[in-house]
């Protein structure tokens, strides 16, 4: 067996955000909506691609940002103290509130018991809440019948300074399920009752394939990091560019004889002579351990991940890659290899790799 190494100070792992193609993604999303406004989700770290970098490229061009509790929150305005920030997944406790009031956060309200803290903790400051309707996703969201009661109770509330509502679709990424439509109509037939009123209906999915379900204000989320919210397709073909870029290098290269076993159980096996590359890459950084047939990327070429994937480490197949070389950069997804691809190889969405590169992949 023949066997070359190196001997690197540092782990060679990292993720690249692009924010220039962050900015490209928005204005695809303006393009698709017009005049509408937009709010940019920021929740869970802005899916993984690093709070810090979204909002400090997005602040300028969009109508605020969407989080899912306080501290996201809170985060979203340590960067930009202007910031619009909506709180989609409501209060937690009533605690909340004062918080709220004091840093002018908007707030999602969907049930009885939140708009029971609301109505009991006034505040010198007026407060812009949204109303979340189930219109048939049944996850969040007031009843039908119960809006106008929530309306009344809102309206005759001295601190609560402007009201909108919103829906959230359960097919939006199925164009042709006829229960977006449904849903659609029941919440127009809701809204037509009152005037002068913002709704929001549309995320990624509804943005980009239904213009009659986008409401006055639109929530952009996957597609803004430049990744498909349909399965049968990815960013690049729906005019969106990656902003996370999850690299590597190659740092030890074998080079075996046939008849060979890979990794964890044997689970590859090779008849004839091959040469095998390591990369120190595995799903303690959040590459998934159950890819199937899955590729990256090395020397302008696709290359097959063979073997299981390790906590630290996987292994690729560079017998067809004759010039790869250690320290060759290695990409797991982003430009040439889309993160909608490893994702399918794995059974899972993109919105999870993204999510889920854990803390010691550094970022540059």
């Amino acid at each position: 067996m023949d066997i070359k190494g190196t001997d690197n100070m540092s782990r060679p792992s990292y993720v690249f955000i692009d924010t220039k193609a962050l900015y490209h993604n928005l204005l695809v999303v303006k393009q698709h909506v017009k005049n509408k406004k937009v709010i940019a989700m920021v929740k869970c770290n802005a899916y993984g691609c690093g709070v810090d970098a979204v909002v400090n490229t997005l602040a300028p061009y969009v109508d605020g940002f969407g989080v899912a509790c306080i501290e996201e929150a809170i985060k979203v305005q340590n960067i930009c103290n202007t910031a619009n920030c909506i709180l989609f997944q409501g209060i937690f406790s009533e605690k909340e509130f004062k918080i709220a009031y004091a840093r002018n956060l908007q707030i999602a309200i969907h049930q009885e018991r939140e708009l029971a803290w609301l109505l009991n903790n006034p505040s010198a400051n007026k407060i812009s809440i949204w109303i979340k309707v189930n219109t048939g996703m049944h996850r969040l969201g007031f009843q039908l019948d119960e809006i106008p009661g929530v309306m009344t109770k809102l309206n005759a509330c001295p601190w609560v300074k402007d009201i909108k509502i919103m829906t959230h679709l359960a097919c939006a990424d199925n164009d042709l399920d006829n229960r977006n439509q449904s849903q659609v109509d029941k919440f127009n037939s809701l809204v037509g009752s009152y005037h002068k009123i913002d709704t929001s209906i549309a995320n990624s999915a509804a943005i980009l394939s239904n213009p009659d379900a986008q409401g006055d204000i639109v929530r952009a989320g996957i597609m803004l990091y430049g990744v498909s919210p349909f399965n049968e397709k990815t960013g690049k073909d729906l005019g969106l560019l990656p902003v996370m870029h999850f690299k590597s290098r190659l740092t030890t290269i074998y080079h075996y004889p046939a008849n060979i076993d890979i990794g964890y159980g044997a689970t590859w096996h090779s008849d004839e002579p091959c040469i095998i590359g390591i990369v120190p890459v595995g799903y303690g950084d959040g590459y998934p351990r159950n890819v199937i047939n899955s590729y990256v990327w090395i020397r302008e070429q696709r290359v097959p991940v063979v073997g299981r994937v390790s906590m630290d480490m996987l292994t690729v197949d560079l017998t067809n890659c004759k010039n790869a070389s250690l320290d060759d950069e290695v990409e797991l997804w982003g430009g040439n290899i889309p993160v909608e691809e490893v994702s399918h190889t794995a059974d899972t969405i993109a919105y999870e790799l993204l999510t889920r590169i854990s803390s010691r992949v550094c970022r540059k």
